[in-house]
């Protein structure tokens, strides 16, 4: 192993990423894989989980564990643990990419039940992997926790305040769990602009590119370019770097 390989290679490390199986924890699987790492992936749809992990295994030869997750769910949260220390022995890497921001004419028609689900899939199963999987890294060998979180957590608009508000708790929860799980435990927040996932198509595109004039690159993201931020995160290369939210946003303003 080179010096670059043992600075951003993952040979050998298992990594859990939810929201695995499209959009940036696709991306984030795939990109973990191909630096070494075995995966389990987890969302809710465990037939999209199996598509990724046979990717994985077809195109890097490394193992994958497609588990059917509902974050927001406590007892499927654990069971996602369970399954993977089973499978694996060890979690090295624990990404917390689930989410989801559903649309809402005004802040007054927000339901009980939309708001709950925005926090519960956001921000509530975020905190209980952290914390089972935290404490078991920080019993162990160590590892890193990535959070996935958004520039809406600071910049929210009127279109998604209750996902601004999980995710600015998802951002608190990074800097305490730094806190609570260090030295062994590194947590660190990735905050992605404007990327073209799934979400993106429904978007009014010529209002976009008006506004994506006022970034810095002039551009939305594709998914692949949260790969590099994710693997520095993940790997040594950032091994004084805990408790960060680190931007990835193109230069939004």
């Amino acid at each position: 192993m080179n010096e670059l390989e043992e600075l951003f290679g993952l040979r050998d490390r298992v990594a859990i990423v939810t929201g695995g199986s499209r959009g940036l924890g696709r991306e984030i699987a795939l990109g973990f894989a191909r630096a070494g790492a075995d995966v389990v992936i987890a969302s809710r749809k465990l037939d999209s989980c199996e598509e990724v992990a046979d990717e994985v295994r077809t195109t890097t030869s490394r193992r994958a564990l497609p588990v059917a997750c509902h974050v927001g769910e406590w007892d499927d949260v654990d069971r996602l643990v369970e399954a993977a220390y089973a499978e694996f022995g060890t979690v090295d890497v624990l990404v917390n990419n689930a989410g989801s921001s559903p649309t809402y004419d005004r802040p007054s028609t927000v339901t009980e039940q939309l708001f709950d689900r925005t926090m519960a899939i956001n921000l509530k199963g975020a905190y209980r992997l952290t914390a089972v999987v935290g404490e078991r890294m920080a019993a162990g060998d160590g590892g890193s926790i990535i959070n996935v979180s958004s520039i809406a957590s600071e910049k929210p608009t009127v279109h998604e305040i209750p996902y601004a508000l999980a995710k600015a708790g998802l951002n608190t929860l990074t800097v305490a769990f730094a806190h609570a799980y260090g030295p062994k435990v590194r947590v660190n927040a990735i905050l992605p602009g404007a990327f073209f996932t799934d979400i993106s198509k429904a978007w009014d595109m010529t209002a976009f590119e008006k506004q994506a004039r006022r970034y810095d690159l002039k551009r939305g993201a594709e998914p692949i370019e949260i790969v590099g931020t994710a693997l520095y995160l993940a790997s040594n290369a950032s091994s004084f770097m805990t408790g960060a939210l680190l931007h990835v946003d193109g230069g939004a303003r």
